[in-house]
């Protein structure tokens, strides 16, 4: 939950680094029981719920009475596990639980309440909990356990003083540190802002992410070749994986091999490396975007929405490269970076637009 902040403060936008944890064996199985405990929380919380559904109770899900809830279970419940990391868990399953309840109210017939248990789950630490001084991070554990401190795999993007939270998570065998810190929003010389008068035109393509239309006759395409052969090469070599591997796949209900671990093991590492290549580099177009438009003091962008056309079926080729667009990633990092320099960003449906002549 944001802050408050004083009306009169400079405008200020959110914004999450993430940095790999460089780690001792110790250091590795403490963070990882951090994680299991929050689990653990997890679950209590599932496990009450369907007690009060079995007995035809009110379920718990306001943060405050889940709060009361584990001040009422004392402490030592859950290992290592602080205080402040354990109502993160329980904000993350309140707002799960009223997300689902808004959409169940809205006819969305689809959503479900929070019923999975999970192994680990994330823990964030909000400000004041935590220390960070350059790559030295210090996580809060428990009272009476020994100080964790561990240090990240590179420099942060923001001074130490601007970071409201960190998160601890487990992805693809790893375990990483989200940063997220309050950047103020760009302050420009007189003459030099936005116009909100002056609009550029974007349209999102699956070759290529962003084709921008600005006034006065001006364009940009930002090529997206480079991201078409990312996927080609690692849709060649998921195939040639799964060849190789076929054989010694365990049928419905077997463990599988310790061989047949390792290749999901490296297929889930594999993966992970493929979407963050795909992120960044959506990360860098949405910039050159934005970029372009604040040299030319484009105040406004028109963004077609093309996302009706995911459920259209098209076969399996063409399903892969809808797949594949993340179209609204596009639209989220477009938006980020355009709140950050004070750019509006407007969606418009493209529901019919090509059959509607631009000069009538």
């Amino acid at each position: 939950m944001p802050r408050h902040r004083d009306p009169q403060c400079p405008a200020v936008v959110h914004r999450t680094a993430r940095a790999g944890l460089r780690l001792t064996r110790g250091q590795r199985r403490r963070l990882v029981g951090l994680l299991v405990s929050a689990g653990d929380v997890w679950a209590c919380v599932l496990e009450l719920n369907a007690w009060r559904r079995a007995h035809q109770d009110a379920p718990l899900a306001g943060y405050q009475a889940l709060c009361r809830e584990l001040a009422a279970a004392g402490p030592g419940c859950f290992g290592e596990l602080d205080s402040a990391g354990a109502r993160s868990v329980l904000r993350r399953y309140s707002d799960a639980w009223f997300a689902a309840a808004a959409r169940r109210k809205n006819g969305d017939a689809s959503a479900r309440f929070p019923r999975r248990r999970r192994k680990m789950m994330p823990v964030r630490w909000y400000h004041a909990t935590f220390a960070l001084e350059r790559r030295r991070l210090r996580i809060p554990v428990a009272r009476g356990c020994p100080p964790l401190q561990v240090r990240l795999d590179r420099d942060l993007p923001y001074p130490p003083e601007s970071v409201r939270s960190v998160t601890l998570l487990y992805n693809a065998g790893r375990l990483w540190a989200d940063v997220t810190a309050e950047v103020p929003v760009t302050v420009y010389t007189p003459g030099g802002e936005p116009d909100p008068g002056r609009v550029a035109g974007v349209d999102l393509g699956i070759i290529h992410p962003y084709a921008v239309a600005g006034p006065d006759g001006q364009a940009l395409l930002v090529s997206g070749r480079a991201v078409r052969a990312e996927h080609h090469l690692h849709l060649k070599d998921t195939k040639a994986r799964r060849r190789a591997v076929a054989r010694r796949a365990p049928k419905p209900g077997q463990r599988g091999s310790r061989r047949w671990r390792h290749y999901r093991r490296r297929q889930r590492v594999v993966e992970a490396r493929h979407a963050r290549r795909v992120r960044q580099a959506q990360h860098e177009a949405a910039r050159t975007v934005i970029g372009w438009a604040v040299a030319r003091r484009i105040g406004t962008l028109a963004v077609g929405d093309p996302r009706g056309v995911l459920d259209l079926a098209a076969g399996r080729r063409h399903n892969r490269r809808t797949r594949d667009w993340r179209v609204g990633h596009l639209i989220a990092v477009l938006r980020d970076k355009a709140q950050q320099a004070g750019i509006t960003l407007v969606l418009t449906d493209e529901r019919g637009t090509s059959s509607i002549c631009p000069a009538c």
